[in-house]
């Protein structure tokens, strides 16, 4: 008979490899790997970064969250091939060092398949959290790299459902977590009063973005409703990425802040009277799932975005934020935002009762359990095989 009580429910530790960075800004890997580390070992595993040095994994403990972030160092000037073989045995002495025997093997990226296709871990989750195919200087193996991860991994999540639509029959066991939210973090929104310092001399009315400013980013059409709407002042918030800070519009009624900490975050949006997700409309935009979108939401502030795919499908067609293509258009819905939907009581209630389905918490539930539940198959299907092929599965599971 098979004592279910020897079985494990998830393997003690989950080994992550980004193509991000931990520090970089907090987004989806940072929310769910965060609750991973309640329980469990988190080794995120990021790109290796150039050194004068020799080779060697560093470790930082996130403080806040207790993820052990490492860090591939790397001597500069090897060849890509001599790369890939020292990333893999960076990570394999990883391994050896701490003791990882029994693990979650979670990918964000498949070109990470190039110094990890040695290792045997108890279950293999690839989270699709965007096309990077489709990205802005993303190598030319990606496609072919993906194929390969999706043939490997035995669960794949995607970030939204436009992604999950287009991986559709590509793998076996297939889900759709679209963008989540930490309501109780961005609803501090609604009663902050303290203003930031770089943000207070900024006069209303305020529109404002945060998040990473790159090729997604509409940057003509945000320089045409700036100089349509001159009494409106226009917030940016966020790191510029892969495209030339020259490039971007310079009105005067545009405000570019940089950066912030995700804990900074809720001040400045408290001080906007309503939100704006310019995006373009490129193959980097073609599956996204804002995170910002229910942030923004969470926050109290009215929201308009251009046509995305995972915005306008549940956004706006609950009428939750307002779409727009056009500078005239764009600039239109802003103006009803600040003066329509900020104040309409009824919009309100209908945001926080579909806020109310939806958080990371939930995300991360409805993921767990589906990775036991494949594990457990697992374990069970093993102890079968030492049991004897003669003796029915579900005899053996129930014990008679």
């Amino acid at each position: 008979m098979i004592d279910k009580t020897t079985l494990s429910t998830l393997p003690q530790d989950v080994v992550c490899l980004s193509h991000l960075r931990w520090a970089f800004v907090f987004q989806r890997p940072q929310h769910l790997l965060s609750r991973f580390a309640r329980s469990h070992r988190v080794y995120f595993v990021e790109e290796p970064v150039p050194t004068d040095g020799v080779p060697r994994m560093e470790r930082h403990v996130c403080p806040e969250t207790g993820v052990n972030v490492m860090v591939p160092q790397m001597p500069r000037g090897l060849s890509p091939a001599t790369c890939e073989t020292i990333q893999k045995l960076l990570l394999n002495n990883m391994l050896l060092e701490n003791q990882i025997s029994k693990y979650v093997l979670w990918y964000y990226t498949p070109m990470a398949l190039a110094f990890s296709t040695q290792l045997r871990p108890e279950l293999t989750v690839f989270d699709c959290m965007d096309e990077l195919s489709a990205f802005k200087d993303a190598p030319q193996e990606m496609k072919d790299r993906e194929a390969e991860l999706l043939r490997r991994a035995d669960l794949v999540f995607t970030g939204g459902q436009s992604l999950y639509e287009a991986k559709v029959g590509r793998h076996h066991d297939l889900h759709a977590f679209p963008s989540s939210i930490d309501y109780a973090h961005f609803a501090q929104a609604r009663t902050q009063a303290q203003e930031p310092a770089d943000q207070a001399a900024i006069p209303h009315p305020r529109v404002g973005f945060a998040g990473v400013i790159d090729e997604r980013m509409d940057i003509e059409l945000l320089g045409h409703v700036a100089a349509l709407r001159p009494e409106i002042q226009f917030v940016m918030i966020g790191p510029v990425v892969k495209i030339d800070p020259a490039s971007l519009p310079k009105n005067s009624n545009i405000h570019y802040l940089g950066g912030k900490n995700y804990k900074e975050l809720p001040a400045y949006i408290a001080g906007w009277d309503a939100a704006m997700m310019p995006f373009a409309h490129n193959e980097s935009t073609r599956f996204i799932s804002p995170t910002k979108t229910p942030e923004y939401l969470a926050a109290g502030k009215p929201v308009v975005s251009t046509s995305i795919t995972d915005v306008v499908r549940p956004y706006g067609v609950k009428r939750l934020v307002r779409i727009a293509d056009t500078a005239e258009d764009f600039a239109r819905e802003i103006d009803n935002a600040i003066s329509i939907d900020a104040k309409d009581a009824d919009w309100a209630d209908r945001r926080d009762a579909f806020l109310s389905q939806n958080s990371w918490d939930i995300t991360f539930r409805r993921m767990r359990e589906l990775i036991e539940s494949r594990v457990l198959s697992r374990e069970l299907k093993a102890l079968h095989n030492e049991v004897g092929s003669t003796m029915p599965l579900q005899t053996a599971m129930l014990g008679d």
